[in-house]
């Protein structure tokens, strides 16, 4: 069974967009594409900046939606953490 991951992707005008996918690469060229969310196509392009994997679809869906209501300030904390923990590996 693939995995599902939870990512975040920052848009060009500096806002946070949160989703879920199997392949996070591709949904995020599907993103910069104009074929992503709404949200996305008119703040192109984005660039992942936090990902995570989750056990299963629902895991996903939950995770995201707790991920999007946190404030925008601890989002920006999720994202500095990720960003930390990808340059000391």
């Amino acid at each position: 069974m693939a995995e599902w991951y939870v990512y975040i992707v920052r848009c060009a005008d500096g806002s946070l967009y949160t989703g879920i996918a199997k392949d996070v690469g591709d949904r995020v060229s599907q993103h910069n594409a104009g074929q992503g969310a709404k949200y996305t196509r008119a703040r192109r392009p984005v660039v992942l900046v936090y990902q995570e994997v989750a056990k299963d679809h629902g895991a996903a869906l939950r995770r995201e939606n707790a991920i999007r209501r946190l404030r925008p300030e601890r989002k920006r904390v999720l994202v500095a953490e990720f960003s930390k923990h990808l340059k000391s590996e």
